[in-house]
């Protein structure tokens, strides 16, 4: 099993933070330190400080040596193909070739609304989601002087220098598509991406999702071997139940929510967070292996909290960090 850690700097994380957030993960141990890509502050409080995600990952290309530095997910609607696809190959750049990029169709209408991007329906979200896939592979990959003429984007003698890092085994920087798997994201996975990844829904759902998507990979004459498939689950541990009960209190805190209503938040939580003891942590990671992930991204809710990062990275043996 690998694991990356997922983040959620739109809680009010200044770059400093987010920096320190990730040479912990780097120490540690973890081959991937994922950020999500928001423009306006939750869970929690709104109007909290925010950043934009490319921007940090080209400071933290230079700022960290070894681990692998990725967004999940970009949203379709923040960025057009060519834009994105020349700013990942420039942090990729930066960073020697350790960058992953999620995309995905957008969901959160606030952030849209605030910053004046559009957000049409979600048909047309994913229509535009799959010329994107297409048009971002085919610049990093396909020879120059290629064209495109899609309902949402057109490209004329294509042209992109510099190509990304190669690297052994790479075609590309990771490009991971998510969602659960239900046909068309299925389809998209397994025609573009390097990675399917499901969010949030415990190991059944998760079981369920990737079978789904391997059946699409088997429709689209493509090795399911080849798709890597990975799971994204909310962490919060700690080395005792009381510990853990503080660790609760501090991350309801943060989502402004009640803590009388601890035992009710943990319960919903349970089947699909890594969330408990160590040894319950544990005995989750292994129902999540059973459903076939080959990664988990850690969701980490309390960012400040860089105990619990170093110690995940223990209880989950992480030894030396790897690269990505």
């Amino acid at each position: 099993m690998r694991f990356a850690l997922m983040t959620e700097p739109q809680q009010g994380l200044a770059y400093g933070e987010i920096l320190a957030l990730a040479r912990a993960a780097e120490s540690a141990g973890f081959e991937t330190f994922f950020r999500s890509d928001h423009y306006t502050s939750f869970p929690g409080a709104a109007g909290l400080p925010t950043t934009d995600a490319w921007t940090t990952l080209a400071g933290l290309a230079r700022e960290t040596d070894r681990i692998g530095l990725g967004v999940l997910v970009s949203p379709v609607t923040f960025r057009g193909p060519g834009l994105l696809a020349k700013i990942v190959t420039t942090v990729d750049e930066m960073s020697g070739g350790r960058v992953e990029l999620g995309l995905g169709a957008g969901w959160n209408d606030r952030e849209h609304e605030e910053f004046g991007f559009p957000f049409p329906d979600v048909r047309t979200r994913f229509d535009m989601l799959e010329e994107q896939l297409e048009i971002m592979h085919r610049l990093w990959t396909d020879p120059d002087g290629w064209s495109f003429d899609g309902a949402h984007w057109q490209v004329h003698g294509a042209r992109l220098v510099p190509r990304p890092v190669e690297r052994p085994g790479r075609r590309h920087p990771n490009l991971i598509v998510g969602g659960e798997g239900k046909p068309r994201t299925a389809r998209l996975a397994a025609t573009w991406a390097d990675e399917f990844n499901i969010s949030s829904a415990g190991p059944e759902g998760v079981r369920a999702g990737f079978e789904r998507v391997l059946r699409a990979c088997e429709a689209a004459g493509r090795d399911p071997d080849t798709l890597v498939r990975s799971a994204m689950a909310g962490a919060l541990i700690a080395p005792t139940h009381r510990e853990l009960s503080e660790r609760v209190g501090a991350l309801l805190r943060m989502l402004g929510r009640d803590e009388a209503g601890a035992e009710a938040w943990l319960a919903e939580r349970r089947p699909r967070w890594i969330l408990g003891t160590h040894d319950e942590a544990l005995e989750q990671v292994a129902r999540y292996e059973a459903a076939g992930a080959q990664r988990i991204m850690l969701q980490d809710l309390l960012p400040r909290d860089l105990d619990m990062v170093r110690e995940m990275a223990e209880v989950l043996d992480l030894g030396e960090p790897a690269v990505a």
